[in-house]
């Protein structure tokens, strides 16, 4: 590509540059007047102008509105870096990551950038030393790195291809621990937070298929669907924003059963055309009720398969929205954004005893590798075990249940008969634990273990009778574990997990009432 009168008037024809930068400036071909990039929120190309005069790049990126700014930067350094932001979409990078590194070049003086050009490969080891040590952020380093590849590209000042790998692992950033608060498990929520999550979804499900006819506002299905799909499914603020209406099936299997919801997201953070994987998850069925009525406000407004699913903008505004709500269920200020529940789902599966495999596919990691963190900080077996015996001292503070009220057995045999619990759980029977307010035919889950956090259930007050029932699930947990069939990923195995967590929590309540 030859190199326009203005650059040529800039720069020099690179005979008589007597610096560095102007040989460069003066090396380099002219830029393309358009860029063009495609817009995966949008679903649509783009273009960009690239005068040498131009001060800044308008981009568009997941919804938002981006201005790459140059004029901070020396003309010819501007030019320079215009260059590398070129460069790094060629290697199948994302617009956003090229706006990203390329925006921190301004951390770099004049002299900075000489010096690099200067070094060539016999003396960028010295100067990258130096570098490190002023402890710029990472993308300001890695912007220093697409400007020697860029060199490699073009075979100047000495460098050439066969240093590409040298570039990479020679030249280390700075060292930090991506995953620190991960190891320390400050990112991870803890039961009773996990809990108001749930139960704002119950409420939520509860009051979009009560006929009292006050309908919740859109706004707040919305957001509650949002934080479904980060809370069960782990899923990206960017996979959330761009969920559109063709990406979700819903249908019912008997026309008095409940819905069944598949949502497909695409891969986020993946290069070329690994992003277009899809990830089709099923939501809980008893939270479809959600879902089910988003459709249909949606399809009311748009038509069938357009528009976004929850109607935002950009995915900072999903992120803002889940994170407020989160924030507001657990009265947190900094814990509850949607990365928090995103790492918290991962733990979770993890703990329960996932392989390698299924925490990739279940977070739509390309490599086994990236999730190795998570089982780094898991319990091993035996707490596990520990866990669901309700032995383990970390799991000992769980949320207080959320139930109706207690009763006493003189309330309990006024009650009518399907309104008494009774069943028999693993083989068990247990009967006279307390009462359902909307009793127990009408309920679609298991008796007796179900029923301790229900915010339906009216436990006896009875101290004695939930501690039979404790240690009657403990001898089924041993059992499970020592018949080889302690498979702690297993559902029933969970659910005797939780059971035993919750019951533990009533009879705490009932000590409680009893100091």
């Amino acid at each position: 590509m030859s190199k326009s009168r203005a650059q040529r008037d800039l720069f020099g024809s690179g005979e008589t540059a007597t610096d560095v930068i102007g040989l460069l400036c003066a090396a380099l071909p002219a830029l393309p007047p358009v860029i063009r990039y495609y817009d995966d929120f949008a679903d649509k190309p783009r273009s960009i102008r690239t005068s040498v005069e131009q001060s800044a790049f308008e981009l568009s990126i997941n919804g938002n509105r981006v201005n790459v700014d140059f004029s901070r930067l020396d003309e010819r350094c501007a030019f320079v870096f215009k260059h590398v932001f070129l460069f790094i979409l060629g290697q199948n990078l994302s617009i956003a990551t090229a706006a990203l590194y390329v925006s921190y070049a301004h951390n770099l003086a004049v002299t900075d950038i000489a010096a690099i050009l200067g070094a060539g490969p016999t003396g960028i080891g010295p100067l990258w030393t130096a570098l490190r040590a002023r402890t710029m952020t990472d993308h300001t380093y890695l912007c220093v790195k697409y400007l020697l590849h860029l060199l490699c590209e073009h075979r100047l000042f000495g460098w050439s291809a066969d240093y590409s790998v040298y570039i990479r692992t020679a030249l280390p950033l700075p060292a930090r621990d991506a995953y620190a608060g991960v190891r320390s498990g400050d990112v991870f929520l803890g039961a009773d937070e996990e809990a108001a999550i749930v139960r704002h979804l119950d409420e939520m499900t509860a009051a979009l298929t009560s006929s009292a006819g006050t309908d919740p506002l859109h706004e707040d299905v919305c957001d509650a669907g949002m934080l479904l799909c980060a809370y069960q499914f782990a899923m990206r603020p960017i996979q959330i924003a761009m969920l559109t209406m063709r990406n979700v099936r819903i249908w019912q299997d008997a026309p008095d059963g409940p819905p069944t919801v598949h949502l497909t997201f695409h891969m986020a953070k993946q290069r070329s055309d690994a992003k277009k994987k899809p990830l089709t998850r099923r939501a809980k069925r008893e939270w479809a009720p959600i879902f089910v009525a988003l459709n249909a406000q949606r399809q009311a407004e748009v038509l069938a398969g357009a528009g976004r699913f929850f109607a935002v903008e950009s995915n900072y505004e999903a992120g803002a929205r889940i994170a407020a709500l989160v924030r507001k269920l657990i009265n947190s200020e900094d814990l509850g954004t949607a990365t928090d529940l995103r790492h918290t789902a991962a733990q979770r599966l993890v703990d329960a005893g996932a392989s390698h495999e299924e925490l990739a596919e279940f977070l739509g990691h390309s490599h086994t590798q990236t999730g190795l963190v998570y089982y780094a900080t898991s319990a091993t077996h035996a707490e596990r075990v520990n866990r669901a015996l309700g032995a383990s001292d970390i799991y000992r503070r769980v949320a207080k249940i959320a139930h109706d009220r207690f009763i006493s057995p003189e309330e309990l045999t006024l009650l009518k008969g399907e309104q008494q619990i009774a069943g028999v759980p693993h083989g068990i029977p247990i009967a006279g634990i307390g009462g359902c307010s909307s009793g127990q035919p009408a309920c679609p889950y298991n008796p007796v273990t179900s029923c301790y956090g229900c915010r339906k259930f009216m436990p006896l007050h009875d101290k004695a009778m939930h501690e039979h029932v404790l240690a009657a699930m403990r001898e089924v947990v041993v059992f499970f574990d020592r018949s080889s069939r302690g498979d702690t990923s297993s559902p029933a195995y969970l659910q005797l997990q939780r059971t035993i967590a919750e019951i533990q929590a009533v009879i705490e309540e009932l000590e409680g009432d009893n100091r």
